[in-house]
């Protein structure tokens, strides 16, 4: 593979936007019509959906196996493989109309998504500026929300108006993201990384608050993602293309928002952007145990996916407090970490779902209200030796 920059074009953050875009084409896709092929297909319930998300999240737990697969491997291409997983697992989806199916393909997606996902951040925070890494997160999020548009479109115009299976809709996806994955290996050098970056799990006390928020995250947006999807569908009747609407609207949302938010993050500091994002997901979701319109629902849902945006100010504070040589490593750290709770929630709750719907979401509220509680603890200007209030009380005793 060339190594030489031998275009203007060829950027690192122009093959960060690139490999943005390819993402959500697959997962968006598989997210998109995953409620409805389940129910209609593979006679899914509440208990199955739970078990499937719990599997899809095992790769995400173990996603600290990037460190070691960096000893053979540079991040960039390991990126690459990572997306041509994630293709592959979405593009099989619709040839196994299963349950067991269904979970195979799942844990094949999965493998590639988590895996590219921590890589991702990895690279950014390496290869972004920290003065502009706000912003720069958040044009990669409108990218990705601009391929999601064009994706949920697609989807539409596949199934109104083509009437196409699901066969044929997963493949088409699943088959764009591993062309771009190809082109983008061929077309980019591979960037010099600034700082030698750790080959072994990195653990550092100092960085207790990051790993706590992180922790929370993972459990708190297994609500979001697992179980007010399939509110829509069981108990309002949401159709694929009213989901597919209802996901182009979010995404929608983001192209217009994500780099306004990233500067927000960048002028009020991470502890304000995150006091917005909790204080308002409390809200969202004691709405959705409270709900009783579809409308209303819909309105929850894409607010919901608005507030994950300000989760920008999570992964600023780390590249503001971090080692530079601790970033991958803690990358697939914390990645596992943020999926702790995300392996085990999606089936406990899926059992507790068949008794109260309700109190699942009651329970996503008490976990945005504790990392709220949280939030609190960073400083005005986070730092390596400041990174949490107490730091500066360890430090003067």
């Amino acid at each position: 593979m060339n190594t030489r920059i031998t275009h203007s074009w060829q950027r690192p953050e122009i093959l960060l936007m690139l490999m943005a875009a390819a993402v959500p084409i697959s997962f968006a896709a598989w997210q998109a019509l995953l409620n409805n092929f389940a129910i209609e297909m593979a006679a899914f319930t509440g208990k199955e959906m739970g078990v499937l998300q719990s599997l899809r999240e095992i790769p995400g737990f173990l996603a600290f196996g990037v460190i070691f697969l960096l000893l053979l491997f540079r991040e960039q291409t390991l990126a690459y493989v990572a997306l041509l997983l994630l293709g592959i697992g979405t593009a099989l989806t619709g040839f196994f109309p299963s349950v067991l199916g269904l979970y195979l393909t799942t844990v094949i997606m999965s493998i590639g998504f988590h895996y590219y996902e921590t890589l991702q951040t990895s690279l950014a925070l390496q290869w972004i500026d920290k003065q502009t890494s706000a912003e720069t997160l958040g044009r990669l999020i409108a990218t990705g929300s601009m391929a999601a548009i064009l994706t949920f479109g697609l989807i539409w115009l596949g199934s109104d108006l083509l009437q196409l299976d699901y066969q044929w809709l997963y493949l088409l996806t699943g088959g764009i993201t591993v062309l771009i994955a190809l082109v983008a290996w061929r077309a980019f050098p591979l960037f010099p990384q600034g700082t030698e970056q750790h080959k072994h799990m990195v653990l550092r006390r100092r960085y207790w608050l990051y790993y706590a928020l992180t922790f929370m995250s993972g459990a708190r947006r297994q609500i979001f993602v697992v179980f007010a999807g399939f509110l829509m569908v069981e108990k309002f009747g949401y159709s694929v293309s009213d989901i597919a609407m209802l996901f182009l609207l979010n995404a929608a949302m983001n192209v217009l928002f994500a780099r306004r938010i990233g500067r927000l993050v960048g002028r009020i500091g991470e502890r304000n952007a995150l006091l917005i994002e909790y204080t308002g997901l409390i809200l969202v979701f004691s709405g959705y145990a409270l709900v009783e319109q579809a409308g209303l629902a819909a309105g929850l849902y894409v607010l919901d996916h608005l507030f994950f945006a300000m989760a920008i100010a999570l992964k600023t504070y780390f590249q503001k407090i971090a080692a530079p040589e601790d970033i991958a490593s803690t990358a697939g750290v914390s990645f596992s970490i943020n999926h702790i709770a995300a392996v085990v929630i999606p089936a406990s709750f899926g059992l507790l779902w068949l008794a109260s719907p309700a109190l699942v979401f009651y329970l996503g509220a008490a976990m945005a209200l504790i990392s709220l509680l949280l939030s609190l603890l960073i400083p005005d200007a986070p730092k390596a030796g400041y990174e949490h209030r107490f730091s500066r009380l360890a430090v003067e005793s």
